[in-house]
């Protein structure tokens, strides 16, 4: 797409919104029950293109569990309270109990007490395990040095590293910087990455051998990113320049799959379906799995971004209770809006459109839709 003229001294690209993008019917429609939304990534099937986002409010050891016998992976952040409190319930409670005014600071002060604890890590990866599940995990960019091999050995199966921004190879002054091809190579489970926002540097990723690619910078419903840093994603705009980094790296490397996974702006089924038409394997969503009345956060919301020390860029909100994790995912809905049922509302699309899975569905025709819907 052709660059715009902003100012006689900057051009821009024109880039859009899940809301700015509609799917198009197509000649062809089929029975709801003859759909498959199962995706795989390695050696691991799951039966909904949901990832749950490592976010305290949302993933808890015991909701790993429970949204693992759902078909949807659910990653602990080994960064989060989890593995910095022996009992953190009554942390929890006091995240939720704060005033407004006062929710960023108790944040600080709560993730500020504690560091993480090794000893944790381990027993809280032994309890998803024992639950039935697949293990996947998160760490931050700076964290995956220090805990990725502690994750490994106590047996997790996924890695994710999660950050705004995640490059191949991390410029710094301080110390060796990661990089993400040699620690890749080196570890035995598969890792995904991100986020990025563009073809060169999802293809710069993918490079790396990482599994999968998160496309966005995740906690869309509890981050302030774009006031604090000025950064901003339109998801399916930067969904679709992934896809083709991702097509391109098939040829490139003789047949390698990576796994496009969209994190942020996922806060409805609609979008779900979108994010999937642009071409996403799949979606990591917090804010939808956060209103669920089993969520550790019992409809309070909040990520990683809201507790930095020194610069937060997130806040914790109210984003009241739908109902159980299985009525999110499964229904029946209550409500017309997009909040429950997301997978059978995104049966229903690839049904109404005539396609039966989802890389069928990858292809199908998206219309621009400016005025939103």
């Amino acid at each position: 797409m052709a660059d715009i003229e902003i100012g006689r001294g900057k051009r821009g690209r024109v880039a859009y919104s899940f809301d700015e993008v509609a799917i198009a019917p197509s000649r062809r429609t089929r029975d709801a029950d003859e759909v498959s939304t199962a995706w795989q990534i390695d050696a691991y099937r799951f039966d909904a293109p949901i990832m749950a986002a490592p976010m305290d409010s949302v993933v808890s050891p015991a909701s790993a569990i429970a949204l693992g016998a759902l078909g949807v992976p659910a990653v602990l952040n080994l960064e989060g309270l989890w593995t910095r409190y022996a009992d953190p319930l009554p942390l929890l409670e006091r995240i939720r109990r704060a005033p407004a005014a006062e929710a960023t600071r108790e944040l600080q002060r709560i993730y500020g007490e504690a560091p993480v604890d090794p000893v944790l890590v381990t027993e809280r990866i032994a309890a998803i395990r024992e639950g039935g599940t697949p293990v996947a995990v998160g760490v931050s960019p700076q964290g995956a040095d220090r805990l990725a091999a502690t994750a490994v050995a106590a047996g997790a199966d996924l890695l994710v590293i999660r950050g705004t921004t995640v490059s191949a190879e991390h410029v710094s002054a301080n110390g060796t910087p990661l990089n993400l091809k040699t620690f890749i190579y080196d570890l035995e489970v598969p890792v995904i990455v991100g986020g990025c926002a563009t073809y060169q540097a999802a293809l710069h990723l993918m490079r790396t051998g990482a599994a999968g690619v998160l496309v966005g910078f995740g906690g869309g419903a509890a981050h302030t990113t774009s006031d604090v840093l000025g950064i901003r994603v339109p998801m399916a705009s930067a969904v679709a320049d992934v896809a083709a980094a991702r097509r391109d790296y098939l040829d490139e490397s003789g047949g390698r799959y990576v796994h496009v996974i969209a994190d942020g702006s996922v806060g409805s089924s609609g979008a779900l379906v979108k994010a999937i038409a642009c071409g996403a394997d799949a979606a990591m969503v917090g804010s939808l799995l956060a209103r669920a009345s089993d969520a550790p956060g019992q409809g309070i919301h909040w990520g990683a971004e809201a507790w930095h020390s020194h610069l937060p860029r997130g806040e914790r909100k109210d984003l009241g209770v739908v109902g159980t994790f299985a009525e999110i995912l499964r229904g029946p809905a209550t409500m017309p809006d997009g909040s429950a049922n997301v997978i059978g509302a995104l049966r229903k699309a690839m049904a109404t459109t005539g396609y039966s899975d989802l890389k069928e569905f990858q292809r199908i025709d998206v219309v621009l839709d400016p005025h939103g819907s």
